[in-house]
């Protein structure tokens, strides 16, 4: 009987993109699933009580819920180590994997090791996120050596209006981004609806989309030893296992 691999994501409580683009993207993998589980997060800004959303127990107690379901690995699919600095996330996940024997992930790492795979020194954003926010992203890259500084970003911070951002305008900012010259580009929130848009992206402007829904998924079946190859409708990094 084939073994059945099941991913565990860690959603913000106000993300209405991630798990139906989620769904969509493995839909076609047999004997793989995917469990969601939740933790408070409305806002996204950098006052206190807002950054105080990304606190480890809030996150470990979601993951803890994906534990009890066994699955075998568990991915955070945010991006809130953009603006707090990478180590954040890695923390998190070592505390996730100590406190459930399970190996994690995320979706900026993941990128981060896009990045790498692709040899990505110069990496477009678009974001839908506050003037502030998206500095600390541009800072928190320059310092693994990334320049972020060609992006858009529209000044957002409440999360449920990300999902509402339609084609037409994500279609505009990454066309402007793209004619920036850079070698990849990166839409960087996890409650746009942009990973169905990807492969689209990628044909009109000749360069690689990581969207971030997408990122922490490949990373997940990649750790997972799962083929990727029916998923490369989804954009060209799932030709890198």
């Amino acid at each position: 009987m084939p073994k059945y691999i099941r991913l565990g994501v860690l959603t913000p409580s106000s993300n209405t993109s991630l798990e139906p683009l989620t769904q969509a993207i493995i839909a076609s993998l047999p004997n793989v699933t995917v469990h969601f589980s939740r933790f408070p997060v409305t806002k996204i800004s950098l006052d206190n009580d807002a950054l105080q959303q990304f606190q480890n127990d809030k996150i470990l107690a979601a993951a803890q819920l994906l534990a009890d379901a066994g699955v075998d690995i568990i991915g955070w699919s945010g991006t809130s180590s953009g603006w707090l600095g990478f180590e954040a996330d890695e923390k998190l996940c070592a505390a996730i994997t100590e406190a459930t024997g399970i190996p994690a992930t995320t979706s900026v790492l993941a990128l981060n090791k896009a990045c790498q795979e692709f040899g990505v020194t110069e990496l477009g954003f678009v974001t839908p996120y506050m003037d502030n926010v998206q500095e600390a992203i541009t800072r928190t890259y320059a310092s693994i050596g990334i320049d972020a500084t060609k992006e858009r970003h529209l000044r957002m911070s409440k999360n449920t209006s990300f999902a509402d951002i339609g084609e037409p305008t994500l279609d505009e900012m990454v066309a402007d981004v793209a004619g920036k010259k850079v070698a990849a580009i990166s839409t960087f929130c996890t409650n746009l609806r942009a990973a169905q848009r990807v492969v689209y992206w990628e044909k009109e402007h000749g360069v690689p989309v990581f969207d971030t829904v997408v990122t922490v998924v490949w990373d997940m079946l990649r750790l997972c030893e799962i083929d990727m190859t029916p998923l490369q409708d989804w954009g060209i990094l799932f030709s890198k296992a």
